[in-house]
């Protein structure tokens, strides 16, 4: 592991260190991520298409992989950049080093990394492309390769990460007796005795494991469709609600998406994430745009208007909503970041539709936005209820 590689942005900073990991040569955007464990969580959450991340905290890789812990079907992070590797794996549940894991699936890594340096240049420049090489000695050649790079504005990657067919979440029961073994956080079932599950489809536009984990275990029979499902074939499942997923890219290249999604909002109650949040948004009539640098990590704090209090969240995102661009006589605005005052979390004002821009399942991370779920679960019985009253009229 003494072999050299370079980390080059497309503005021309470079940053040499050692290589581990696959040998080879990547491109993708920059970002970082503050978060201080969790990073086979991170390497393995789609949201990460495209990207090359980097890890403020020193030491990574001493807890090694394991396989229980991974948010989809492989890593999708293009190259990992930290500071000290450790080539030392040490935990009961490893199953195989990070080094081992990263060759296994072709991602470029780099070490020895000034990231405190790195980080405050994303955070003064913004993020931006770049390439990681383990192959190209020259600095110039790389630099070019990153200003070659696709860049995220107008990039559809939800294409990339979504699933092929739809398919059925394990049951409630199993993921009753298997939710995050680590902590043993097991969220309590939403369920009222004898109440039947809750049927929900939700959109994988990059969903993680450890969502559908935790909407089994408090009581939903999950089915997960493709992101190009439409809204016809959605309505054919008879859904109690509809969760719209975190997900890469940029929100506005998905118009027929957002199109698909507007046709929902009346049949069900929705409850978006991360990039479904900005897919609601922009269903909503209002516009996205890019941030600077992001919000990626699991201690952002996020204010919620509705009761004053301020939640520590997960976060994992590059767009945002433009809260200016939203008819609030029918959203109302419920949370806002205290870092950015970037808009986290809306609601539509007569429907049972509402959003946030963070990841409240949290895995691993704070649980301060467990309650989301509950609420979510709260109205899809009112729905039920509803319905029930609607056809006993009828009769």
């Amino acid at each position: 592991m003494n072999k050299e590689a370079i980390l080059a942005l497309e503005d021309g900073r470079t940053f040499r260190g050692r290589a581990w990991g696959a040998d080879g040569e990547r491109t993708g955007e920059i970002v970082f991520n503050t978060s201080m464990t969790g990073y086979q969580e991170i390497l393995t959450d789609p949201s990460y298409a495209g990207q090359i991340v980097t890890m403020t905290y020193t030491e990574i890789g001493n807890y090694g992989v394991n396989l229980e812990d991974v948010e989809s079907r492989r890593p999708f992070a293009e190259g990992f950049v930290v500071r000290e590797f450790s080539e030392v794996t040490s935990n009961w549940r490893a199953g195989m080093s990070l080094d081992e894991y990263l060759k296994q699936h072709g991602i470029v890594g780099i070490s020895e990394v000034d990231t405190r340096a790195l980080v405050r240049h994303i955070r003064e420049k913004g993020a931006m492309r770049a390439c990681i090489s383990s192959i190209d000695a020259d600095e110039i050649s790389v630099i070019a390769k990153a200003k070659n790079a696709p860049t995220m504005l107008g990039r559809n990657l939800v294409d990339e990460v979504s699933c092929g067919d739809a398919y059925r979440w394990s049951s409630i029961k199993d993921d009753q007796k298997t939710f995050d073994p680590m902590t043993g956080f097991t969220p309590a079932s939403a369920l009222q005795p004898g109440e039947e599950p809750f049927r929900v489809v939700a959109y994988d536009f990059g969903i993680k494991y450890y969502i559908l984990r935790y909407l089994a275990a408090v009581g939903c029979d999950v089915t997960v469709v493709p992101a190009r499902t439409s809204a016809d074939d959605v309505l054919a499942l008879a859904p109690d609600g509809i969760f719209l997923s975190n997900g890469p890219g940029d929100p506005a290249a998905l118009p027929e998406i957002v199109g698909e999604v507007k046709k929902l909002l009346t049949a069900a109650p929705v409850f978006g994430i991360c990039l479904g949040h900005q897919i609601l948004g922009l269903a909503f009539g209002g516009n996205t745009f890019k941030l600077k640098f992001g919000h990626r990590g699991g201690n952002q704090p996020v204010k919620n208007h509705r009761n004053g209090k301020c939640e520590i969240t997960s976060h994992n995102h590059g767009f945002a909503v433009d809260p200016n661009s939203l008819n609030q006589n029918d959203i109302e605005l419920t949370h806002f970041n205290l870092n950015d005052g970037c808009l986290e979390g809306m609601s539509h004002r007569r429907l049972p539709v509402f959003s946030v821009q963070y990841h409240p399942e949290a895995g691993p991370g704070p649980h301060d936005a467990t309650y989301l779920f509950d609420e979510f679960i709260a109205n899809m019985r009112a729905h039920r209820e509803q319905l029930k009253g609607l056809i006993s009229v009828e009769a």
